[in-house]
């Protein structure tokens, strides 16, 4: 069984930076396309950002291009997300996910695990 878990969230002010982590477990890491969703209160699941089974390619959605960072690491079974200049409209509960069967997307419904979420606040 895959199982995602998310790590690295917290209570920050504005500007500051966070590294947010997902270990994979249960399956073979290299084989997913991985990619981190958002969901604030009281509004819809967010693409956030996609990188592809080797790294080479990455996807940013437009509230994360230029502040945050995708990774991977097929070695550890890891993906992380570095976001740096935090403001308080990135509050929201961060999820990792992952895609077994697609070669790229940033269609949440295209993912075939989640993680339980991480709270990232950041007050003003």
């Amino acid at each position: 069984q895959v199982q995602l878990v998310e790590s690295g969230g917290g209570l920050v002010q504005a500007g500051d930076s966070l590294r947010l982590s997902c270990a994979v477990s249960g399956g073979t890491f290299s084989r997913y396309v991985m990619g981190w969703f958002r969901q604030a209160p009281g509004k819809e699941r967010e693409f956030v950002a996609v990188i592809s089974r080797s790294g080479s390619i990455i996807l940013y959605g437009d509230s994360a291009k230029g502040r945050f960072t995708i990774s991977r690491d097929n070695a550890e079974n890891t993906v992380n997300l570095q976001v740096n200049s935090l403001k308080p409209e990135d509050t929201a509960v961060y999820y990792c996910a992952a895609d077994e069967r697609h070669t790229l997307t940033k269609t949440g419904t295209d993912f075939d695990y989640w993680g339980q979420g991480t709270q990232v606040t950041v007050s003003s």
